[in-house]
């Protein structure tokens, strides 16, 4: 089942005494590299300060949360589409894909899945939607923190696979030194070609 939440996202989940999974993606703007997802199920027990969404925390702070999030969650798990499956499917498709991996990767079995946004992979459980949910929810916050790590990690890796780009700096988004580097050097094998930007450079 699918659907979005009420305004109040944690009103219903007081109610339910059940494993709830926070979901969020990172990397769905990029010009290069895969889309990554996390899911998260928090430990109660276990509270983590300072989750918030994942675009308003320094890399040091991201970097630390995730640490603890790692230690203290009940489960975690990451799931990811390649740049060959974001141009097959498309971006949209692939983020719930990566989505999908990542909830079927949790060692526990949620019984409701909260997914940032407001589209939701197909799952055996149920699933919500929530708007902002990375900003309201707090297993969403966590599955945000790391996912943006995790992808973070995985373009510093790419920066030094494909020099001159300057992956590790702006992760794959198409900012001015991204896009000058894509003029001069032509598109690298981890660019998504169904990307209008990409696209273009092939054509010429």
């Amino acid at each position: 089942m699918s659907g979005e939440t009420p305004s109040d996202p944690t009103a219903y989940i007081a109610e339910l005494d059940v494993l709830v999974a926070g979901v969020d993606e990172a990397g769905r703007g990029p010009l290069a590299g895969p889309v990554v997802a996390a899911a998260v199920i928090l430990d109660v027990l276990h509270p983590i300060t300072g989750l918030a969404d994942s675009k308003t925390l320094s890399e040091a702070r991201r970097d630390e949360l995730a640490g603890q999030i790692r230690i203290h969650a009940s489960a975690w798990a990451l799931g990811m589409a390649s740049v060959e499956e974001i141009d097959r499917l498309n971006i949209l498709q692939a983020t719930l894909l990566a989505m999908q991996r990542a909830v079927q990767g949790l060692a526990m079995t949620p019984a409701l899945v909260l997914v940032d946004g407001n589209c939701a992979p197909r799952l055996s459980c149920p699933v919500r939607t929530v708007v902002r949910g990375d900003a309201t929810v707090k297993a969403i916050s966590a599955a945000s923190i790391l996912a943006k790590v995790a992808r973070d990690a995985m373009l510093r890796d790419l920066d030094r696979q494909y020099p001159g780009y300057g992956f590790s700096r702006h992760k794959g988004y198409p900012t001015v030194e991204h896009l000058r580097a894509l003029e001069g050097l032509g598109p690298s094998a981890v660019h998504r070609t169904s990307f209008a930007p990409v696209r273009r450079l092939i054509g010429k």
